[in-house]
Order: structure tokens, then sequence, then C-alpha cells
């Protein structure tokens, strides 16, 4: 237990998690906004210890299986403003439908524990540890709403098929323990690098591996629980999902496949070039059938999912740097759109169709504004943030000599170019067909209106989030 220091964030967000939990046991159900300003505050008060460990020098704690590096500072606080974020956007929604206020922030706190976890583990054990911390918050999180069916079905969908991926990737990391001897992934890497283990039997748990991650990824072929999951959890929710946990996912496929089995980089190439390009074909052809604009977020996602995977497949820092910024930029700006959608779920009314964006621009033109430029840098058309991220991955897979999968990132891009430009024209060009106000709270909107301006930002001055991915990997 060598080392605390290196885990204050951490050590500070669970004891506040544990606080508000207790704290929410006696608040009044109509005082309940204490509860959510007592977890943005612990989000922020952890920010700031995590701001406070940029720049530091790569350590280790916990006997090794711990620690802090470049990547790991960075990640985590992109993880709190999105998880800050999302909690902006969440409030006035679950404030007006029957979800269990408390529960909802508290196990988002527990959620953010989790993926700071996983971001800063150097050990598979650790590493597990944080994945299932995470995953248990987002299954009890979708099913907050007990009174809709909906929501009951996708959190046990989620549930089976998530214990699931939980089992492969714990059978794979066994299989690497029985061929390596070791949970440490430092040493790991060193005895597959003096190919002194057993490399048929860390090649299979490395399969395993591959499947459980591509699992938790919502990676074709196994992509089935992710539309399900978007359209029956709460809005919220849904933004939950998909947004802080990515950057955590990209975490975890570093400290697994470049910290731990690099060694093996030329198998889990393949592997991963695979499921690159059929989410990226399967995510962008399936989106533009739907019209229900969760559903068509979460097949967006399973694609961006093959995009994010492309400059890992390149095995190179550049690559590594490339998918960083990719995740980044990704979860920022579905904030945003997510954000758009909770504004204009009001009274009861939940914005879930394409329709319900009709003639937007003319009741709010700010939502409006934001879930533009948010679809144009979705598209990856530039100056937003968005296109500079699909440029880069694109880069280095064409530098690692996958020009084929670069082509097809290229294509899809144009396929997906449709349905994100099909939101913008009902936006501007359609007439309004739903008679609820889009009328958003003023912290809402300004958080939207900085969101959305973070986005163009970000991508006519990229370099503000690339050094820092560049450094983490340098």
């Amino acid at each position: 237990m060598d080392n605390l220091a290196i885990a204050t964030p951490e050590i500070f967000m669970l004891v506040a998690t544990c606080g508000v939990l207790v704290a929410s046991l006696f608040v009044q159900e109509d005082n309940r906004t204490t509860i959510y300003w007592a977890a943005q505050a612990t989000l922020v008060v952890t920010l700031l210890l995590s701001f406070g460990q940029v720049g530091d020098e790569a350590t280790t704690g916990f006997k090794g299986a711990y620690g802090i590096d470049g990547m790991s500072t960075v990640l985590k606080s992109w993880i709190l403003i999105v998880a800050i974020g999302g909690f902006l956007y969440s409030r006035d929604y679950i404030n007006e439908r029957d979800i269990a206020r408390g529960e909802y922030y508290v196990l988002g706190l527990f959620g953010v524990t989790g993926m700071m976890i996983m971001v800063s583990a150097i050990n598979m054990l650790t590493i597990y540890l944080g994945l299932e911390l995470l995953a248990l918050s987002l299954y009890a999180m979708v099913a907050l709403s007990r009174n809709n069916s909906d929501a009951s079905e996708a959190a046990m969908k989620y549930f089976v098929l998530g214990a699931l991926a939980s089992g492969m990737l714990l059978y794979g990391m066994s299989m690497i323990y029985g061929a390596t001897g070791s949970l440490s992934l430092s040493t790991i890497h060193e005895i597959l690098e003096g190919k002194s283990a057993n490399s048929i039997g860390a090649r299979f748990g490395l399969t395993f591996v591959i499947v459980g991650i591509a699992f938790k990824l919502g990676a074709v072929p196994f992509h089935m629980w992710v539309p399900d999951i978007y359209d029956g959890a709460p809005t919220s929710v849904a933004l939950f999902i998909g947004t802080a946990p990515k950057i955590a996912a990209f975490a975890m496929i570093i400290r697994l496949l470049v910290d731990g089995m690099e060694t093996l980089s030329v198998d889990w190439q393949r592997m991963l070039a695979i499921l690159a390009a059929l989410s990226m074909i399967v995510g962008n052809l399936l989106a533009i059938a739907q019209t229900n604009i969760k559903r068509m977020l979460a097949y967006s996602t399973i694609s961006h999912v093959g995009f994010l995977l492309l400059g890992i497949i390149a095995a190179n820092p550049e690559g590594y740097s490339a998918s960083m910024f990719y995740a980044i930029t990704y979860a920022f700006t579905t904030l945003a759109v997510f954000g758009v959608l909770l504004a204009l779920s009001r009274g009861g009314y939940e914005a879930v169709n394409l329709i319900d964006l009709s003639g937007l621009a003319k009741r709010n033109v700010l939502l409006a504004g934001v879930m533009m430029v948010s679809m144009i840098s979705l598209a990856g058309v530039p100056p937003m943030v968005g296109f500079y991220a699909k440029l880069v991955v694109l880069k280095a897979a064409v530098g690692s000599d996958f020009l084929w999968l670069a082509i097809v990132g290229v294509a899809m891009s144009v396929v997906g170019a449709f349905y994100y430009l099909r939101i913008i024209k009902l936006m501007f060009f359609d007439e309004p067909v739903v008679p609820v106000s889009a009328v958003a709270a003023p912290d809402v909107s300004a958080g939207l209106a900085i969101n959305g301006a973070a986005v163009v930002l970000l991508g006519v001055f990229p370099g503000m989030i690339m050094a820092a991915c560049v450094a983490a990997f340098a």
C-alpha cells in the first residue's frame, strides 16, 4: 500500500461519494437539488486534484497495481469534465420524471470512480475491478426508471450481455496469467518479449480479451446490445453510457494491448482491423434507416468505435495519440448532442424521434446551433473538431500499411454524412411539428453554448488537446 498519494483523486472521490450516498438518505424528496450540488462539488474538487497531477513524472503505487502517467492524468481530467456536463444536462430531466434522483448521482459518481481506476490501473486485476465498478453502476442506472418497462428490459439485456462480456475478458486474463505467471502488465510485457512465455496460451488468452473489449465497446459483431440500451434507457442515462465510458474503454485497450501485450501486436492488429471495418460499415449503413434518434446515435456510436480503433491498429505512438484525441473529442461532442435532446425533453415529453427536431431553429436557435455543429463534427466535416479527429486516425492507418482500412473509413464517412446532415435539414428547413417549447435553464444554455463553442474552437486549434495526447505517448 505504498505511495497512496498517486490515488488522491480516487480516494477523495470514493469518500465523497459515500458521503453523498448517506446524505441522500436524509434529504427530503422536494429538496433533492442539494444532492445535485453535492455531486457536482465532488466532481469539481476531484477535477482540481487531477489537474494537480498533470505534468508529474510517471510513478506507481499499491505494490505495482496502480500508477499515474501522462495518459492517465489527461484522460481522468476529461472524464470528470464530461461527467460534470452530463450531470448539468440531466438535472432538469430527472427532476421532472419518476427517477430516483439521489441514486442517479450516487451511481454516476461510482461509475466515474470506476472509470478513473480503469485509466490508472497497471495490473489486470485492478483493470477488472474498475471495469466492474463502472458496469454495475451502469446496469443500475439503466433500470432507475422503475415504472418504465422498456428501461427494465434494457437493463436486463445489458446485465446479461455485460456479464457474458466480463466472463470472456476474465477468462482471457486467466489464460494470459497461466501463460506468463503474472498479473502485472509490465511483467507480462517483459515475459512475452523475452519469449519465455507459453505463446500459444498467451495468444489464446488474447483472443478472449479482444472479444471482451469488443463487447464493452459495442464493436460489430458484438454490438447487439447497444441500440436496445440507448433506446430503452432514460435519455440522461444514455448520455452517461455514450460519453465518458468511451474514454475509459480507450485507456483499457491501451493498458491491456499496448502496455501488456504489444509484443503480440501483429496478432491483435489483424483482429482489431476486422472489428473496425465491420463496425464502420454496419454502424453507418444501419444508422441511415433509423427514425428514432437515440437508435441512430447508437449505430453512430458503433461506427465511431471503428474509427477509434484505426489509430490503435497502427501500433505506434502516432496512432495511439490519434485514437486518444478521437476518444476525447467524440465524448464531448456526443455530450452536446444528448444535452440538446435532454433540453427538448420537457414536461414529460421525450424527444426521441427525428421529427421532434423539425423546425428547432425557429423554436430555439441556440439549441439548433449546438446540434448543428455537433452533427457536422460527427460527420467529419471541417472546421469542426471531428474532421481533424478522423484525419489523424486515417493518417495513422495509412502510415501503418492499412490503406484498405482507411479507404473503408473514408467511404463510410461519406455515408455517415447523409444521416447527420439530414438532422440539420430538419432543424433549419422544416416546419415545427412538436408543440412542446424548447426552453433550457440558463445554466444549461450556458453549458451547451460552451460545449458547442469547444467543438468549433478545438477544430480550428486542435493542438490544444493534441499536444497533450502526443506527450502522453512520447
